[in-house]
């Protein structure tokens, strides 16, 4: 019988395609395929999520489902409940995630309220491209998400945030890749535990 694999989600909040923030969650999955994790990408740039309207019909449904007409977001809860470890990356907008991360996290969050299996005891991890500021505030809004859904959050040598405006230059942001690969390195190792 073949083992299954432990799987970690990607998400790139940012609207730019191959921009910054597209490039730490890539380099964070191929680290995560190198050592023999089952990985999944999903980009709100090409998939941008309308925000939730508190109509709450998910609150009364006794499967995971948000009941929004919404093509971009049908197959995004089975991708949340297939992970075991969830990244989530966001460029920062006025000292604040982009409306993509939190309109996806928003309408998955109020799912888990009333289904909490979906995210309880899971991985997560922020990560944040910053030009200048605001990372801090943004990075303690994903977590919040994180912690509210009852799941677990490794750390790193650093926050995980990296620098970069235009397209390419978080790569030449020593310090946030080390951060980063730091993160991929614990997380795997905790993703491990979790398993056993």
């Amino acid at each position: 019988m073949r083992e299954k694999r432990i799987r970690v989600l990607g998400i790139c909040g940012s609207p730019r395609p191959e921009g910054n923030t597209e490039r730490l969650i890539r380099r964070a999955l191929e680290m995560f395929e190198a050592e023999g994790f089952e990985t999944d990408f999903l980009s709100l740039a090409e998939r941008p999520v309308k925000p939730c309207i508190a109509c709450a019909r998910c609150l009364s449904s006794d499967v995971p489902k948000c009941f929004q007409d919404d093509t971009n977001f049908e197959r995004v809860l089975e991708r949340f409940g297939a992970a075991q470890g969830i990244l989530v990356g966001s460029p920062v907008y006025f000292s604040s995630a982009t409306p993509q991360v939190m309109a996806l996290l928003h309408r998955v969050g109020y799912v888990a309220r009333k289904h909490p299996d979906l995210l309880r005891r899971k991985v997560g991890a922020a990560v944040v491209v910053a030009r200048r500021a605001g990372q801090n505030f943004t990075f303690a809004q994903i977590n919040y998400f994180f912690l509210i859904a009852e799941m677990i959050v490794p750390g790193s040598t650093y926050w995980n945030i990296a620098f970069g405006r235009e397209k390419g230059e978080v790569e030449k942001d020593a310090e946030g890749l080390r951060t980063l690969d730091n993160l991929v390195k614990n997380m795997a190792w905790l993703l491990q535990k979790v398993a056993s």
